[in-house]
């Protein structure tokens, strides 16, 4: 299922006009680690989202934003292998107010991208809730390296 939902997500981002990448406990799972992956999060530009709503051929809903985390839109996109959550523009409430999730890097998985190592960990830390120190941590085992979904 992760390899068709991966699969999916890239042909629906195919004519995305803006680089994207996959984040959370799927890419997590790209750079090698064994974690458990629930859904596809993917960040994009917030045209990029809104096109993807449009089109995306099963159900969207629109969901709302939290204290934590804002996106321009959020959305769950159901219909393709796993469950899709689509961010927006993605934005991080922090000591200095929402600042932008907006990854440096973008090192391709087959039609996929997610951030590098690094930065992954950095993001996943940033986000600060205990899930993600849990997966920022799983990047940190000297035998997590890049396979195949």
């Amino acid at each position: 299922m992760f390899g068709a939902a991966l699969a999916q997500v890239a042909a629906a981002l195919r004519p995305a006009r803006d680089p994207w990448w996959v984040i959370g406990s799927a890419a997590v799972r790209l750079h090698g680690a064994e974690t458990s992956v629930a859904d596809i999060d993917v960040l994009t530009s917030a045209r990029d989202a809104e096109r993807l709503l449009a089109d995306w051929p099963g159900v969207a809903t629109i969901c709302g934003a939290s204290d934590r985390f804002r996106s321009h839109p959020f959305a769950r996109l159901d219909g393709a292998a796993l469950p899709v959550e689509v961010m927006g523009d993605l934005e991080l409430c922090t000591a200095n107010g929402w600042q932008p999730v907006r990854p440096l890097t973008r090192v391709a998985h087959g039609d996929v991208f997610i951030p590098d190592r690094d930065e992954l960990r950095a993001i996943l830390r940033a986000f600060g809730r205990e899930k993600d120190r849990a997966r920022a941590a799983l990047l940190d085992l000297p035998d997590a390296r890049l396979i195949d979904g």
